[in-house]
């Protein structure tokens, strides 16, 4: 998964780049894209396995699409040997430079695309990853040239002769200002006019998709008490009407898409078309992370599918009937993605290929042959002490490192351990580091401080001190 922007979305109710008309043939295009659930492939770990297999195991799970994080050569000339569409992405570091010069956007086509096209079956180029969720003042330049680097990849694709490949951008839901009911979907007054009302008229005028990464289990889990996990993982048999339009909703998903619906209504630009370029459920996460578990995602993975590859397609209340594209997030847990615990438990897979859970991408499969699942047991917030702890094996090297960032930030992180107090003996870098690791987690946790560190750290609540040294802890 790419950077995450927290969305909160208030709950209520529960406490082919075309530039021709769409016909026949291009709705059967857009039919066989959206029936083939596609697989994000990340690769942010240090023990994920090669290209070759990665791809065998994505082919070993019906995935009918592969999106890229980059336009790796080696990956990209392995799916030549395969029948799966691709998605490719330009880096965010790219977009001035290409939106800025038509020749930069020339030379990325001619390294990225032609080597490997049409034997790779590319239908989409994505310009970026979520770049509305930053706001420094380069990443708003990079916000200027999102829609020229857009038109000039168009450009040198129509240049070479190829318009069946798609050109889009991947946005996260915090592009709303509001959200909840759908109908009051609006985009963020800093973005409205200035990126997406041009953004809409390029997606409109290239038949192209508003991507959209979007994840129930961000607003699910910012209130588990009053929100219902059902509703989130389309289990529910209640319903919520819409006070503004009288549409009816079965689930969380649904909500959230016609909020963008409506958003993009409001700019002028009803009718552009949606895809979802990330959505799942995190497998495991942080103590304070409620409702992370394998039950949880398989389930909302499960039902997901099924919604996705229905036919007739069933789109959402806003728009019935309309196919919906949708990568899932992610193929693998990646385990060097930094933040909390969710961020490196999004995948189906392990590293070694094995399924986390059973599950059919081409929904061909009834939920119910699917695998049972194991009983979840923090479906509601987890009440009680935490503390920060160095991973067992961890590098002294490394947390050597780690123990002087985290005793460098304040005189008071590591008092405790100068020679002759009461947690210097016993005298060990994993001892200190584990002790520096909850004293700073307690102390900074309220400024985003994560227990990671770099993946040296976990959270444990098992008290890790003794008689002699307390270890300060977080209280959930």
């Amino acid at each position: 998964m790419a950077s995450f922007a927290l969305f909160i979305f208030t709950l209520v109710a529960f406490s082919s780049s075309c530039s021709y008309a769409i016909g026949p043939q291009n709705n059967k295009t857009l039919l066989s894209l959206a029936s083939r659930i596609g697989i994000n492939y990340g690769r942010l770990g240090n023990n994920l396995p090669s290209p070759y297999q990665s791809i065998n195991h994505i082919k070993s799970i019906k995935a009918g699409h592969v999106k890229l994080y980059d336009a790796d050569q080696e990956t990209l000339m392995l799916l030549s040997q395969t029948n799966l569409y691709v998605t490719i992405m330009v880096p965010n570091n790219q977009i001035i430079s290409i939106g800025a010069d038509q020749a930069a956007a020339d030379n990325w086509i001619n390294t990225n695309v032609l080597p490997h096209y049409p034997q790779t079956r590319i239908r989409f180029v994505l310009v970026g990853n979520e770049i509305l969720s930053y706001s420094s003042d380069q990443d708003k330049q990079i916000w200027a040239n999102l829609v020229p680097a857009m038109r000039k990849i168009v450009n040198s694709l129509r240049a070479r002769g190829i318009h069946n490949i798609k050109v889009g951008t991947p946005l996260a839901m915090d592009i709303l200002r509001s959200s909840f009911p759908p109908s009051s979907g609006a985009f963020r007054e800093e973005v409205a006019a200035p990126v997406m009302l041009p953004l809409l008229k390029f997606l409109n005028g290239t038949n192209s998709f508003f991507f959209l990464d979007v994840y129930p289990y961000f607003p699910w889990s910012a209130d588990p008490v009053n929100n219902h996990l059902d509703f989130a993982l389309f289990e529910s048999n209640s319903t919520y009407t819409d006070p503004q339009t009288g549409l009816v909703y079965t689930n969380l998903l649904d909500q959230m898409l016609d909020s963008v619906i409506f958003a993009m209504t409001k700019l002028g630009y009803p009718d552009v078309r949606l895809a979802i370029s990330e959505t799942g459920w995190p497998n495991s996460g942080d103590f304070d992370e409620t409702g992370a578990n394998i039950f949880n995602a398989a389930t909302y993975n499960r039902n997901l599918i099924r919604k996705m590859t229905a036919n007739p397609p069933l789109g959402t209340p806003a728009r019935r009937g309309s196919p919906i594209p949708t990568f899932l997030f992610s193929l693998f847990n990646e385990n060097q993605k930094p933040g909390s615990g969710t961020e490196r438990h999004w995948g189906i897979l392990n590293p070694d290929g094995t399924q986390i859970y059973d599950i059919d991408l081409s929904g061909t499969r009834p939920v119910s042959s699917l695998g049972s699942l194991p009983k979840p047991d923090n479906n509601v917030p987890f009440k009680g002490n935490v503390w920060c702890v160095a991973v067992e094996g961890a590098s002294e090297a490394e947390l050597g490192q780690a123990l002087d960032f985290a005793c460098g930030r304040s005189n008071e992180t590591c008092a405790a351990l100068a020679p002759g107090r009461e947690c210097y003996a016993p005298v060990s870098v994993t001892w200190h580091a584990s002790y520096a690791f909850s004293s700073y987690w307690a102390q900074f946790r309220n400024q985003s401080s994560q227990c990671y560190f770099n993946g040296l750290a976990r959270e444990t609540t098992t008290n890790p001190g003794n008689e002699h040294c307390k270890f300060p802890s977080v209280t959930l």
